[in-house]
């Protein structure tokens, strides 16, 4: 069940090029610590300027702890991680081993969820890496992604989670920690006024499945629209059920995938576009750059912002968070934004298109899929799809 809060502030952030202003102002901003988590940090235009801020207030005093995961950031030069430490900023590995000939699931959980919480006071959530919008350099139209910025009574519990994973890796690798931080943050008030929000996260001990529940939930409740918008869309038997079953009753559904495939095992995803066009969903492919979102509204009122895209490795293996909004309000100005990207750059693809697909493309898309559940067989979930 999502726990949800009263009176947080919540503003929804579109791209970097909404994103990473506001979080260097945040960081500019910081008197006491930063807390920053990421899966992929690049040394860009962008993580450069970032990292200028960081070390900007290390040297004002500020404790700078940064977190990235071993694999998403395996190709952040050793000099530049060198030239942050020299600078002030704490910077930990997750996770280091990254063996592509081991199929142990110690190796495969990787630290996939976008988080900053500065002074206790702000604190940021998405799908927003440490990269240029302009990633890869050959796009000429920016990545869709999202995240928002918050404040109010959500905070202890995003706070909380990023110290705990911080010292448990710091005590992991012999670091020293030092005491606490001793300072009064912002009392926020936690009346009616605000939004209704929630922390929903997952990981491999206590919340395994809170994130898809989340989702399954507002899916079994839907009598409008569902409307999704997700980059890597794999999901399991229950999730496509629980789509299948709010079609039937009526319910819109519509989901806005990524079009250009960034390697082999995207094609898995398109082994499900014939089951879900037959009973009425509809489909729309992005193609004008990569849409790397994880959002969705469903009934203009109950929407979600995350790290989650709606696969095996972030249902089922990564470390993941998400922000689930009841607010109207809100809602609206995100459903908004998602139909204008499907206006703006995305196809719908009918029954007819995908009969007629390419023969080669709907082959590979069955031998991705099958593939995909050799490999969960593999790890122990064959099951889930």
């Amino acid at each position: 069940m999502t726990n949800f809060i009263h009176g947080n502030q919540i503003q929804l952030l579109r791209n970097g090029a909404e994103y990473f202003p506001a979080l260097e102002a945040a960081i500019d901003g910081a008197k006491h610590e930063i807390y920053l988590e990421t899966y992929i940090y690049r040394a860009d235009q962008t993580g450069l300027k970032i990292g200028q801020a960081l070390m900007r207030a290390a040297q004002r005093g500020v404790s700078v702890c940064l977190l990235l995961d071993g694999f998403g950031s395996q190709d952040l030069p050793a000099s530049y991680v060198q030239t942050l430490g020299l600078g002030g900023v704490k910077v930990m590995f997750y996770r280091t081993k990254i063996s592509p000939w081991t199929f142990k699931k110690n190796r495969l959980r990787r630290l996939h969820r976008k988080l900053v919480v500065i002074d206790q006071a702000v604190g940021f959530l998405g799908g927003i890496n440490i990269l240029d919008d302009f990633d890869p350099p050959f796009v000429d139209v920016a990545r869709v992604d999202y995240a928002v910025c918050l404040a109010g009574p959500l905070l202890p519990s995003l706070y909380a989670t990023m110290h705990k994973l911080w010292r448990r890796i710091a005590w992991s690798q012999l670091r020293p920690l030092k005491s606490p931080i001793h300072y009064s943050p912002p009392i926020h008030g936690t009346g009616h006024a605000g939004i209704q929000a929630a922390l929903v996260l997952r990981d491999n001990i206590m919340h395994r499945r809170d994130i898809e529940e989340a989702y399954l939930s507002a899916i079994a409740s839907a009598t409008n629209e569902i409307l999704i918008a997700s980059a890597y869309f794999l999901p399991g038997m229950r999730f496509r059920k629980a789509l299948i079953d709010a079609a039937a009753r009526g319910v819109s559904v519509k989901l806005l995938l990524q079009g250009r495939v960034e390697y082999f095992g995207m094609f898995a995803t398109h082994a499900f576009y014939r089951l879900f066009l037959q009973h009425g969903i509809e489909i729309f492919e992005y193609r004008k750059s990569y849409m790397h979102s994880k959002v969705a509204v469903i009934d203009g009122e109950w929407a979600t912002v995350g790290s989650s895209n709606i696969d095996p490795f972030s249902l089922l293996l990564a470390r993941e968070a998400n922000v689930v909004v009841s607010d109207k309000t809100f809602a609206t100005e995100l459903r908004t934004d998602i139909l204008n990207t499907i206006q703006d750059g995305a196809s719908k693809l009918s029954h007819e298109d995908w009969r007629h697909r390419h023969l080669a493309g709907r082959f590979a898309s069955w031998l991705a899929y099958g593939c995909l559940r050799l490999f969960l067989g593999l790890i122990g979930y064959s099951n889930e799809q």
